[in-house]
C-alpha cells in the first residue's frame, strides 16, 4: 500500500480507482495537490509503448497526424526559429517538423535501435539515455525542451522538472502533454473501472505504464515546487472539430502546456 504522496509527500491519500482485470492495481488520490498516485509495488510494463519506426513524412500514419497538431501549437506560441531538445521523441517527427522551419533539433530516447535508424534516415541526432540520469553538457541548453507523454511514466516528476530546468536557456519553454484526470472522461473511466465495468478488457497480467496521473491542480503544485509557472494550459483531442469545443470548455482527457522557468 502507498504511504505518502510521490509529488507532494502528504500522507493523505484516498484508494480512488481499481485498475486491472482483477480491480487489484491501486490508484490513490492526494487529498492536498490532487496527484493520482499508482501503487508501482502493484507493478509496471512500459514495453506496450515501444514504438516501431515509421518516417516523419507519411501521412497516413496517425502519430505524425497528431504530432503535427503539436507542432502547430507549438510554433504558434513559440518565437522561433531556436533550438529544441524532445525527450522521448519516439521517430522524431516533431523535430523532423522543427528543423523544415529552420530550428536546430536534437532528441532523446532510451532505445538505441530507435536513434539508430533515426540517424540514417534523417540525419538527426538523437541521445541515447535514461533522461532522469542524464547530466548535459555544461554548453548544453535549449529555447524549447518537448515532453510529449512521458512525464506520467516517471515515478519522479520533479526531478523531471529539474532535469528540464537544467537544459533550458534563459526564457526557455517546457512544452509538455499528458493526459488530464480532471477531464470528464477520466472521471467517468474511474466509475466504470471501480465497478469493474471496463477491467474485463486487460489480461490477468497486465499492468500499467503511467506512474503519476495529473490534472490542472496537481500540475500547477509540481511547477510550483521546482521553479516554474505556467504559462499556457488547453485540453485537446487528436480530432481537431473536438478542438474548437475544448478551446472554449477545457475538459478534454489531454492536455497541452507551456511551462517557463521562474527567474529567466
Amino acid at each position: 500500500m502507498l504511504h505518502e504522496c510521490r509529488l507532494c509527500g502528504s500522507r493523505d491519500l484516498t484508494l480512488w480507482m481499481r485498475d486491472g482485470r482483477n480491480g487489484d492495481l491501486n490508484y490513490y488520490r492526494c487529498g492536498a495537490c490532487a496527484l493520482w498516485n499508482y501503487d508501482l509495488d502493484c507493478g509496471m510494463d512500459q514495453t506496450q509503448y515501444t514504438e516501431t519506426y515509421v518516417a516523419p513524412d507519411d501521412p497516413e500514419h496517425k502519430p505524425n497526424q497528431q504530432i503535427r497538431q503539436s507542432w502547430n501549437y507549438l510554433r504558434a506560441r513559440v518565437r522561433g526559429p531556436g533550438s529544441i531538445m524532445d525527450i522521448g521523441c519516439g521517430n522524431a517527427a516533431l523535430l523532423h517538423f522543427a528543423r523544415q522551419r529552420g530550428w536546430q533539433v536534437r532528441g532523446m530516447e532510451l532505445s538505441a535501435p530507435m536513434a539508430e535508424v533515426i540517424a540514417q534516415d534523417q540525419g538527426i541526432e538523437v541521445i541515447v539515455s535514461n533522461f532522469l540520469e542524464y547530466d548535459p553538457a555544461q554548453d548544453e541548453s535549449y529555447d524549447v525542451v518537448v515532453l510529449r507523454h512521458v512525464l506520467e511514466h516517471l515515478p519522479d516528476s520533479k526531478l523531471a522538472m529539474r532535469k528540464i530546468g537544467e537544459l533550458l536557456k534563459p526564457q526557455g519553454l517546457a512544452f509538455l502533454e499528458l493526459p488530464n484526470t480532471g477531464s470528464i472522461s477520466y472521471k467517468l473511466k474511474r466509475q466504470l473501472k471501480n465497478r469493474g465495468l471496463k477491467n474485463k478488457k486487460y489480461t490477468a497480467d497486465w499492468r500499467p505504464g503511467h506512474c503519476n496521473e495529473f490534472c490542472r491542480q496537481s500540475f500547477t503544485y509540481l511547477l510550483g515546487a521546482t521553479g516554474f509557472e505556467l504559462v499556457d494550459w488547453r485540453t485537446y483531442s487528436n480530432k481537431p472539430l473536438a478542438n474548437m469545443f475544448y478551446r472554449y470548455v477545457p475538459i478534454a482527457s489531454k492536455v497541452r502546456m507551456l511551462a517557463r522557468k521562474r527567474g529567466n
